[in-house]
């Protein structure tokens, strides 16, 4: 079995109508991004078929995208009530993806609708026990800012992590039970997610496609059957810095354990 810490099968159904043939085919289980009831419900019925049929299980993520603030302000606060039922309903698995996104100015503008959004959504997570997917696109200062609301909840997936090693190491020091996911930026020349993926400790570690956002080269998309490359980059670069988990086996095993706790473990969504 291989894990997919996140990933969007609603939008990837577009790319890729038999998407889902290919998840189960290949046992791998995933947490699924969602963030309006339409995409929650899609996800709800292929969780429910995956089920049934003894497939991999998706764990069912749901959370105001930090960017809705630009382009879709009513939709975000529409959103957060949508969030409050699901969660309240234990239906849901995880808040997310939710944080930060301050990429250029267009976004830095919408910092205070952003912080407004995220704080409604992490006491959400927390009444609920949920773990939460961040997003964070230069906005890593943005979790030490909650780091002490971070380390109540039982798990915190740092989502495409672009942060230093160092940053990740200070955020674990501050109790935060953080999990560093890892995608195709390993495998295209991101010398920061490439430190830290080489250097953190194997049992922090997470891997994920973003499917359908985060493409090797040459590739319209990602999807399902990346997870291997990225194994194998993590792999590559742990065995080059001499860490523990120099094998493709011993990644994926980790990453799969490391899932377990961050998000089957704690699922309060009814089986």
């Amino acid at each position: 079995m291989a894990s997919d810490a996140h990933a969007h099968p609603y939008d990837l159904a577009a790319l890729e109508p038999d998407n889902e043939a290919v998840r189960l085919r290949a046992g791998i289980v995933c947490a699924a991004s969602s963030w309006n009831e339409a995409e929650f419900l899609f996800l709800e019925r292929l969780s429910v078929s995956a089920r049934e049929s003894g497939g991999p299980p998706m764990v069912l993520c749901f959370g105001a995208h930090p960017q809705l603030p630009i382009s879709d302000p009513v939709s975000a606060r529409g959103a957060v009530e949508y969030l409050r039922a699901l969660a309240s309903e234990g239906r849901i698995g995880a808040v997310g993806e939710i944080g930060f996104d301050l990429y250029d100015e267009a976004f830095k503008a919408t910092e205070t609708p952003q912080t407004e959004l995220f704080e409604a959504q992490l006491e959400i997570a927390l009444h609920a026990g949920l773990p939460v997917v961040l997003h964070l696109r230069r906005g890593m200062h943005k979790a030490f800012s909650y780091a002490r609301q971070l380390a109540r909840l039982p798990a915190v997936v740092l989502h495409s992590y672009s942060g230093t090693t160092r940053e990740a190491e200070d955020l674990l020091n501050r109790g935060v039970a953080a999990y560093f996911s890892f995608g195709t930026a390993v495998a295209l020349n991101h010398k920061r997610a490439m430190d830290a993926c080489a250097r953190l400790p194997l049992e922090h570690l997470l891997v994920e496609t973003d499917a359908p956002y985060q493409p090797l080269r040459a590739r319209k998309n990602s999807s399902w059957t990346d997870i291997q490359a990225v194994i194998g980059m993590i792999a590559a670069l742990r065995a080059a810095s001499g860490t523990s988990g120099g094998s493709a086996e011993e990644v994926e095993n980790a990453t799969d354990a490391n899932f377990s706790r961050a998000f089957l473990k704690n699922r309060s969504v009814r089986s």
